[in-house]
C-alpha cells in the first residue's frame, strides 16, 4: 500500500467529481432540498381544509358555532349551501373536503340533550381528512355538556380502510418512477452506446424522435396500470366506483405527462447514472406534496402553489376522485386540463432541446 498513489487516486476522484457539476450539484442539492421539505413544506397539522356549511337552522347560536368552527382554522368555509344535494356534488367533484350540517332543530336538539346536534360529512377517500375530523368530533360545542357534539358521516370509505386510500394515489407514485427514469435512461442510452450516430443521416424531426422513442412505454404504462387495479382489487378490495373508461383516459394522460418529463430530464444528462440522479431529483417533491403522503392543506401556500405545477397532484386527485367517489371526468376537468398544459409545455421544452448531432 503506497499513499502517495492512493492519495493520487482520491486527488484524481475529486477533480473529475468538481468537473462534473451535476453530480456535485445532485451531492450539495439532494439534503437541501429534503431539509427543506420536510423542515418547511411538509406539516402533519391540517389546516384550511375546503369546507361548507349548511345551516338549516339560521340562528345566532348556530352562527356562532360555525364562526367558532372557523376559527380553529381546520375548516375553511368556503361555499354557504342551501340543500344537502349540494354537498354530495361537491364532494363529488373534489372541491370541498368536509362539509357541516346544522340540522332546523338545532336548538331544540341542544335544549333536550338527545342525539348530537350537528353532523359533520367528511371525504373518506383522504385519510388526513378522516384524521382531522375525528378531532373536530370532540370540539366544545358552546351550550353542549356532552364531549361530542358531532355526528361524523364519512363518504366513500365508511370502514376506514387504509388501503382505499393508498392504491389510487400508488397508481401515480409507480407510473412517476417508471415513465421519467425509463424514458430517461432510454435516451441517454441511445447516445452513450452511438445510435444517436445513425439517426443523424436520416431525415427524422426531432419531434419524430422523441414521440418514435417513448410511444412504447405508454404500452408499458397501462400494462402498470392494469396489474396494480387487479391487485389492488384481489387483495385489497379496493373499488373503481367511476368509468373505467375515465381511469384510463387520466391514467394515459399522466403517463404522457411522465413521460414528457422523462425527456426533458434525459436532455439534461450526459450519462445514465445523471440520469438516474436527476430521475430521482423529480421523485420527491412530487411524491412529497402531491398529498399522497402527507396533508396538502398543511403546505404553506407558496409550497401549494408550487406542487399545483406538479402533475402527481392533479392525477391523485383524478384517482380518487374516480375510483372512490365516482366522479367523472366532466366533474374533474381542471385536472386534466392542467395535465394536458403540463403535457403540451414540457414536450415542446423538451424537443427544443433534442439536438440530432453528437456533441
Amino acid at each position: 500500500m503506497s499513499l502517495q498513489r492512493l492519495g493520487a487516486i482520491v486527488v484524481k476522484e475529486l477533480r473529475q467529481l468538481r468537473r462534473d457539476r451535476l453530480t456535485f450539484a445532485m451531492i450539495v442539492g439532494i439534503p437541501v432540498m429534503q431539509l427543506v421539505l420536510f423542515g418547511f413544506a411538509i406539516n402533519m397539522d391540517v389546516r384550511g381544509l375546503e369546507a361548507a356549511v349548511l345551516d338549516q337552522a339560521n340562528t345566532a347560536h348556530s352562527r356562532e358555532v360555525v364562526a367558532q368552527l372557523g376559527s380553529s382554522q381546520v375548516l375553511d368555509f368556503q361555499y354557504r349551501l342551501s340543500s344537502p344535494q349540494q354537498i354530495n356534488a361537491l364532494l363529488r367533484e373534489g372541491r370541498i373536503s368536509a362539509a357541516l350540517v346544522i340540522p332546523a332543530d338545532f336548538e331544540t336538539r341542544l335544549q333536550r340533550r338527545g342525539p348530537a346536534p350537528l353532523q359533520l360529512m367528511v371525504d373518506g377517500s383522504d385519510q388526513v381528512v378522516q384524521a382531522a375530523a375525528r378531532q373536530l368530533a370532540s370540539f366544545p360545542l358552546p351550550g353542549w355538556s356532552q364531549p361530542a357534539g358531532m355526528t361524523l358521516v364519512n363518504f366513500y370509505n365508511p370502514e376506514r380502510r387504509a388501503p382505499l386510500n393508498t392504491v389510487p394515489g400508488l397508481i401515480g407514485v409507480i407510473l412517476t418512477m417508471t415513465m421519467v427514469l425509463f424514458t430517461a435512461i432510454a435516451l441517454v442510452r441511445e447516445r452513450e452506446r452511438g445510435n444517436m450516430e445513425m439517426l443523424i443521416t436520416t431525415p427524422v424531426s426531432p419531434w419524430e424522435l422523441t414521440i418514435g422513442k417513448v410511444l412504447p412505454f405508454i404500452g408499458i404504462g397501462l400494462v402498470q396500470v392494469t396489474v396494480i387495479l387487479l391487485v389492488g382489487r384481489l387483495l385489497f378490495e379496493v373499488p373503481v366506483r367511476g368509468a373505467l373508461a375515465d381511469l384510463y383516459a387520466a391514467a394515459l394522460l399522466f403517463i404522457i405527462a411522465s413521460l414528457t418529463l422523462g425527456i426533458f430530464v434525459s436532455t439534461m444528462a450526459q450519462s445514465q447514472f445523471q440520469a438516474m440522479q436527476l430521475a430521482f431529483f423529480t421523485f420527491l417533491p412530487q411524491i412529497l406534496l402531491s398529498g399522497f403522503m402527507f396533508p396538502f392543506a398543511g403546505m404553506p401556500k407558496g409550497v401549494q402553489w408550487f406542487a399545483e405545477i406538479l402533475p402527481l397532484t392533479h392525477f391523485v386527485r383524478l384517482a380518487r376522485g374516480i375510483m372512490l367517489r365516482g366522479a367523472s371526468l366532466r366533474e374533474l376537468w381542471l385536472e386534466m386540463a392542467v395535465l394536458l398544459l403540463f403535457t403540451v409545455v414540457m414536450m415542446s421544452i423538451a424537443v427544443a432541446r433534442v439536438h440530432k448531432r453528437l456533441d
